[in-house]
């Protein structure tokens, strides 16, 4: 079958095409493979409903009692059936549009199901040359009260716990109304648009704010395959810096950030002497 032309008028009311198909998880994929498969079922439907009528008795014959109802049950069927199978090749436009990647059977036959705890991700750059920084005793006093909150982010998305609180430290010394200069806000400061990125709602919410951090930075460590330089550069600097220059940015405020942060970690991972 040649390839289909999808008519494209309005690049923002239309299918976006995602360059950065490689970042995105297996049930994302699945997720956009599953919506393009609908979309195939629902356009194949309207095709032989449309056939149907042409005929003018549809599959039942104009006479049968209930016939209508049966020609829409078995339009439905036979589209799903089809775009389930071969189908039309819509769908693998679709998926392809949505992320730059052929519609592969991997995505297809793997079952679709949500991830309750996905594995740990492997930090590569734990043990890095940088002294420990030791936080106030106020600051650890306020980032103990979401100890919960951390360890229900820190499971869910697979993010050590200390890497999270040393980057609540860092951004706010654990103070959930803190608003930078730049407008960045909450515990973990995240901006306006990287809320509405993560689904935050209310961004000074301790739990929202907390879990919306994590989030991005587990997105971040897996762009970067578990790179904590790069990731903690990136959640400073943003992607698009790192990059650009390939690693950390020669930006004075990221690369201090980095340090401040790796050494708060140093410090939660270094063993407590105990009398």
């Amino acid at each position: 079958m040649s390839e289909l032309s999808l008519k494209i008028t309005n690049e923002e009311k239309h299918i976006p095409f995602t360059p950065e198909a490689k970042h995105l998880s297996i049930s994302e994929k699945q997720k956009m493979a599953e919506v393009s498969k609908q979309f195939e079922s629902l356009l194949t439907s309207m095709m032989l409903k449309s056939m149907n009528q042409t005929s003018g008795g549809g599959m039942f014959g104009e006479s049968s009692f209930g016939g209508d109802f049966f020609d829409s049950i078995f339009q439905f069927e036979i589209a799903d059936k089809i775009s389930k199978g071969t189908g039309l090749g819509v769908a693998d436009q679709i998926y392809k549009r949505l992320t730059g990647e052929n519609l592969s059977t991997e995505v297809l036959n793997t079952k679709l199901e949500v991830i309750k705890k996905p594995p740990k991700i492997e930090v590569t750059s734990s043990n890095l040359e940088t002294p420990v920084v030791k936080p106030s005793n106020q600051s650890l006093n306020r980032l103990s009260k979401y100890e919960d909150i951390i360890n229900h982010a820190s499971d869910t998305y697979g993010v050590d716990k200390n890497i999270i609180k040393s980057v609540i430290l860092a951004e706010s010394s654990a103070k959930e109304n803190a608003v930078s200069t730049a407008n960045a806000k909450g515990l973990m400061q995240i901006i306006d648009s990287t809320a509405k990125y993560l689904g935050i709602s209310n961004v000074f919410d301790p739990k929202e704010n907390i879990m919306g951090g994590a989030k991005y930075l587990s997105e971040l460590l897996r762009r970067y395959n578990g790179n904590l330089k790069f990731a903690l550069a990136g959640y400073n600097a943003g992607p698009g810096n790192v990059d650009k220059y390939n690693g950390i940015p020669p930006f004075t405020e990221t690369q201090t950030y980095v340090k401040r942060v790796t050494g708060y970690l140093k410090n939660f991972e270094e063993p407590k002497n105990v009398l």
